[in-house]
């Protein structure tokens, strides 16, 4: 299973917008010079974090884009729900209404045990966590 760009880049603007969020509103501008990302596809990918109530926007004068609560409540599953990624290994679970062989499937009990431990997983790593993983790297740069 590999997650796309828009997952990646979400949980990664996000981190940078925790690390520097410290003296207020980040701009989307900081946030693609610091990640070597697009400015474009970063809009983009707020206006999905702000409607999944990670983000919030502050307009005018020093604006920019601050969490929505602290980073301690918010977890990377979330993250990647707001951009709207999947985290289900294989698209017949992607269904409303679940495989429409799962009678017959040898395999969905596979198959779904694997997406709730990928689901399980990123929803027990909170950005607060990755906040402090990132500080320490960069302490260690400096060093």
């Amino acid at each position: 299973m590999r997650l796309s760009t828009k997952a990646q880049y979400a949980v990664r603007a996000m981190v940078s917008l925790s690390l520097h969020s410290t003296e207020g509103p980040v701009s989307l501008r900081d946030i693609a010079g610091r990640e070597g990302l697009s400015l474009t596809y970063l809009e983009q990918l707020f206006v999905k974090l702000r409607r999944g109530k990670i983000v919030t926007s502050v307009r005018g004068p020093g604006g920019g884009y601050q969490l929505a609560r602290s980073a301690g409540a918010i977890r990377v599953d979330q993250i990647i729900d707001s951009v709207e990624e999947s985290l289900v290994p294989v698209s017949c679970l992607e269904q409303k209404n679940g495989c429409s062989c799962d009678e017959q499937c040898v395999t969905h009990t596979v198959w779904y045990g694997l997406g709730e431990r990928i689901r399980n997983f990123l929803g027990s790593i909170t950005l607060e966590d990755l906040t402090t993983e990132a500080k320490a790297k960069l302490q260690n740069v400096e060093h």
